[in-house]
């Protein structure tokens, strides 16, 4: 099929039109530097933290990051970094660190990788079983805790103002039917292109350019620009209660295009809702007794799955 705009062969069939590998790179960057430009994700001032993986969204967010700071002249050596987190899931992030590594070396962003293993005693793999045996916690639950435990703490002993995060249109759909399923409004009134109600001391805000971006799209420009990625997905995520969310989702979508979009528009025009209720009655903030990090009891709940581990 030819492209809507020119006559060259298309590559994918958007509602809008079809579009070849030219015009729907352009297009697809232009939606992000949108993104980035109407929620103001991105101040020149600020000093950027990209959290990545070596997955197809968190190298994509990079080097879209990387692009936008050098299209408006931000300096990149001393705005932007990468963060990673090494979860330990044998015969998965082995894989995706490499490719991370040998990408952040190519752009010279410079890359920093903590562990599960050295900043909590154990791996995903090691630690969960334990986990479960007490709390029926999925692996992704444990994993979930851990990753925006260490992501918050290390970005703030790299002094950045923002993490910046791959989180696409898919991810936002399935968060926000999670939440509608499980009645959550305070967790969905954290959600959006920038997450959190509150700014606070002890939490980084976390921001997502992704955000309109669907997972095809962000999979077809990864592949279009020759990244190297291996297309795999962690063995644990099967497990999850996301993952039945999402095939939902992708059921829906294929049946009734534009669902997924349809699910975030609604959720932002009602946002601004969620938002005002949970300032009414903001949940208390405190400094976990044991890590002295962000927590809503004594004990954070990272520290808590640490003890339960060395206590079996």
């Amino acid at each position: 099929m030819p492209c809507s705009k020119c006559q060259y062969q298309a590559v994918i069939s958007l509602q809008h039109g079809n579009l070849c590998k030219n015009h729907f790179i352009g297009y697809f960057e232009d939606k992000v530097f949108k993104t980035i430009n109407k929620y103001q994700l991105i101040d020149r001032n600020e000093k950027l933290c990209v959290a990545v993986s070596g997955g197809k969204d968190s190298l994509t967010v990079l080097y879209l990051t990387k692009k936008y700071l050098e299209k408006n002249s931000i300096s990149v050596s001393n705005n932007l970094v990468a963060l990673a987190v090494d979860e330990g899931i044998n015969n998965y992030r082995e894989h995706t660190l490499v490719d991370l590594k040998k990408f952040c070396t190519e752009h010279k962003v410079p890359l920093t990788i903590v562990s599960f293993q050295e900043e909590l005693g154990k791996t995903l793999d090691q630690a969960y079983p334990i986990i479960n045996k007490d709390t029926n916690k999925r692996p992704c639950n444990v994993c979930g805790v851990w990753r925006r435990y260490l992501l918050n703490k290390h970005a703030k002993k790299l002094g950045v103002d923002k993490v910046i995060t791959g989180h696409n249109l898919d991810d936002e759909a399935q968060a926000i039917i999670m939440n509608i399923f499980k009645a959550n409004t305070t967790l969905a009134a954290r959600l959006g292109p920038i997450s959190g109600v509150h700014e606070h001391d002890l939490f980084i805000q976390r921001v997502k350019p992704l955000y309109f971006c669907a997972e095809k799209e962000v999979r077809l420009y990864a592949l279009l620009k020759n990244f190297q990625i291996k297309f795999s997905e962690c063995p644990y995520s099967k497990e999850g209660y996301r993952h039945h969310i999402q095939e939902m989702l992708n059921d829906f979508e294929h049946k009734y295009k534009g669902t997924k979009q349809g699910i975030v528009n609604s959720f932002l025009a009602t946002l601004p809702l969620l938002q005002n209720h949970e300032k009414q009655a903001p949940q208390a903030i405190q400094q976990c007794s044991k890590c002295q990090e962000a927590s809503n009891k004594d004990i954070c709940n990272a520290c808590a799955m640490k003890e339960t581990i060395q206590n079996a």
